[in-house]
């Protein structure tokens, strides 16, 4: 089937087969191999994305359902010139991220938190966080680095945080 959507501000048109995942379609068509497929069940967000915006399990989601939306994936995250965005950021300095497997799913979920909630506190960053599993951090690590990007973004321009 033929599909059309944008990733990380880029169209991309492919010819699918119906039964392809979009997050398989993303790593071996798109060659996107940030989004990570961990359980395959929807269960531990390594390979959460945002779809229109709003965050999706791509192994539970197929190609060609996301015909004509526009989707953010870990890579485009960091700016055309290379920088990192502030979540990046802010995972590198407060050891956010260890073994790296979780990250990609980690970090497009806190996208979305901070998107829609500019100060979400502490409380609030764990039960968002909690859909997404870590076998490497505790995860304290984690809340401290989006409670340090969520000071950072406030702290710049107000406005749309990338997704």
């Amino acid at each position: 089937m033929d599909v059309t959507f944008s990733v990380n501000g880029e169209r991309v048109r492919l010819d699918v087969e119906p039964r392809h995942t979009l997050a398989d379609t993303l790593r071996e068509d798109c060659g996107l191999t940030g989004t990570h497929l961990g359980c395959e069940h929807g269960v531990c967000g390594a390979c959460t994305i945002l779809v229109d915006g709003e965050p999706v399990r791509a192994c539970l989601m197929f190609a060609v359902q996301a015909d004509g939306s526009s989707i953010t994936t870990v890579e485009g995250l960091a700016g055309e010139d290379g920088q990192l965005h502030p979540l990046q950021e802010a995972f590198v300095a407060h050891h956010g991220l260890q073994c790296g497997f979780c990250t990609p799913g980690m970090l497009l979920s806190a996208l979305h938190l901070l998107d829609t909630d500019p100060d979400p506190g502490r409380t609030k960053i764990r039960e968002e966080m909690s859909g997404n599993i870590c076998r490497c951090t505790g995860y304290q690590g984690i809340v401290d680095a989006v409670d340090a990007a969520a000071a950072a973004l406030r702290a710049e321009e107000p406005g749309d945080l990338g997704s």
